[in-house]
């Protein structure tokens, strides 16, 4: 299909995008993933995390890494989706995370 594998990851040279493979069960820091969804496309079934599990894995690289884009890349799917605040807060806070969420919820709340 003309994919190269780097790694862990496969590129198209018609792409900017890449694909992974993670290894083990999908994980949000130190947690599983909660949700798996499917989504039915005519090539097959293209299996998802849920949005609220999508901010919590970009959060990971901000919380982390101090990764500014993921932090958008969070915004930016929080605003588009219905997401559980409250499951978000929660894993910040297992994460040791919490002062950190709070201000970025207040963030989302005041230019939502």
């Amino acid at each position: 299909m003309g994919f190269s594998e780097n790694g862990r990851y496969f590129k198209h040279p018609d792409s900017d995008f890449f694909i992974e493979f993670p290894k083990g069960p999908p994980s949000v820091g130190e947690e599983p993933v909660k949700e798996i969804h499917d989504r039915h496309e005519a090539t097959g079934i293209l299996k998802i995390i849920s949005p609220t599990d999508c901010v919590k894995d970009r959060l990971t690289w901000f919380y982390y890494d101090n990764d500014r884009q993921c932090l958008e890349q969070a915004v930016l799917v929080a605003r588009e989706n219905a997401i559980d605040l409250g499951e978000i807060e929660r894993w910040s806070a297992s994460e040791g995370k919490r002062n950190l969420f709070q201000q970025i919820r207040e963030r989302w709340l005041t230019k939502a």
